[in-house]
């Protein structure tokens, strides 16, 4: 079937289209035009004046709907990502946070299973630790951290073909073999809980840690040691010039000076928008099952309240807390779908409007808010 979209702002590579169409066959875009006359037999689809965007690539999450990944189920994976559609996340990278390496197995599973399904919106599996610096770790890592084990995370890469990024602290020995490794093998590999400085991230550039996961939190800025001053994480991904970044922009991890700073100076190429979110994002408000953890002005914080513990936000979350920043619709949409396509390499058939590229497409209203969600062609929201 035929479908088209008319009578809405269409964000196209170019720029905002405003009076056009997008046509939808076989979960494809078939084409974004500028003539919005009725074709005869597509099924109409009137955006009513709303903004007509691609849908976004979530890179970074943990959970939602009530659910966490770590659980290694199919039902936990199929709803915390039908929880995140709900909100405009057209693509997905399962995260899983420092997990022991028989649970890793059971999600690559897991993940290869969903990702053979046709028009699956899973486009790979992210790992998030075990090989952090257990200072920068934090509680919610408590117990799950370890030393890098070259003969373990091998044996996982060569028995699994999903695992598209992989988080470490590049301080830790053995760390940039590992990084060396991955690159080889074209993983992402991404410097997360680290208080490495200058001379440790070029090291790390070089060896292939080529992101940077929820820049600002979990790494030191700028700092002294006695009566000297040195750099810090965050400066030093700054000067790395091609490191690439993501944000966590759920308006309350880092304050709207922040952002605007990293758009600012990494620009919309080298930056996107993550949720991190656990599994009480897209939950409705139901109470958080680990006591360790609150839910308290809007995110999750450890019960002593002595830090953050990650966030409940969904996709559309970030794009408002952007804008509202001060961040043009335009760059925003970009850094929250085109980027993180670009980055973890599915660029090629997501994150843009454009012929031939999957139909994922999301309308969101004057406010900002999700009112209609097409996932590889498939409307799994509409409410205009």
């Amino acid at each position: 079937m035929l479908t088209q979209i008319i009578n809405g702002r269409i964000f196209t590579p170019q720029g905002w289209l405003n009076d056009g169409s997008v046509l939808i066959r076989d979960g494809k875009i078939l084409e974004v035009t500028n003539c919005d006359l009725a074709i005869i037999g597509a099924q109409m689809i009137d955006a009513k004046g709303m903004y007509i965007v691609p849908g976004f690539v979530c890179m970074h999450a943990h959970g939602g709907g009530g659910h966490d990944f770590t659980e290694c189920t199919e039902e936990a994976f199929r709803t915390i990502i039908d929880a995140h559609l709900q909100h405009g996340a057209t693509s997905f990278f399962p995260t899983l946070s420092s997990s022991p390496f028989s649970k890793l197995h059971q999600a690559t599973e897991i993940c290869e299973q969903l990702m053979k399904e046709p028009g699956s919106p899973v486009m790979g599996l992210h790992i998030e630790g075990p090989y952090l610096n257990p200072t920068m770790a934090g509680e919610q890592f408590n117990g799950m951290v370890k030393a890098v084990d070259e003969n373990e995370y091998k044996e996982l890469i060569e028995n699994s073909h999903c695992i598209r990024r992989w988080d470490a602290s590049p301080e830790l020995p053995g760390a940039l073999d590992f990084a060396r490794y991955l690159k080889k093998k074209g993983i992402l590999v991404a410097l997360s809980h680290t208080e490495a400085e200058y001379d440790g991230i070029k090291s790390a550039y070089e060896a292939g840690f080529t992101h940077a996961a929820h820049f600002y939190n979990a790494m030191p800025g700028f700092h002294k040691r006695r009566e000297y001053k040195y750099e810090g994480t965050v400066e030093s991904v700054y000067l790395t010039d091609d490191m690439t970044i993501e944000l966590i922009a759920d308006g309350i991890h880092l304050p709207a000076t922040i952002l605007r700073l990293a758009y600012k100076l990494k620009g919309v190429e080298r930056t996107c928008l993550v949720t991190d979110a656990l599994s009480s994002a897209a939950n409705e408000g139901k109470p958080v099952n680990d006591p360790r953890i609150i839910i308290e002005d809007g995110v999750c914080k450890l019960a002593d309240r002595s830090s953050l513990a990650g966030s409940i936000a969904t996709s559309d979350t970030l794009v408002r807390t952007m804008v509202k920043a001060g961040i043009p619709l335009g760059d925003v949409l970009r850094m929250a779908a085109e980027t993180p396509a670009r980055i973890m390499g599915v660029d090629d058939r997501k994150g843009s409007l454009q012929k031939d590229k999957d139909a994922d497409i999301v309308i969101l209203d004057k406010d900002l808010n999700v009112r209609a969600v097409w996932q590889y062609g498939i409307c799994k929201l509409q409410n205009i």
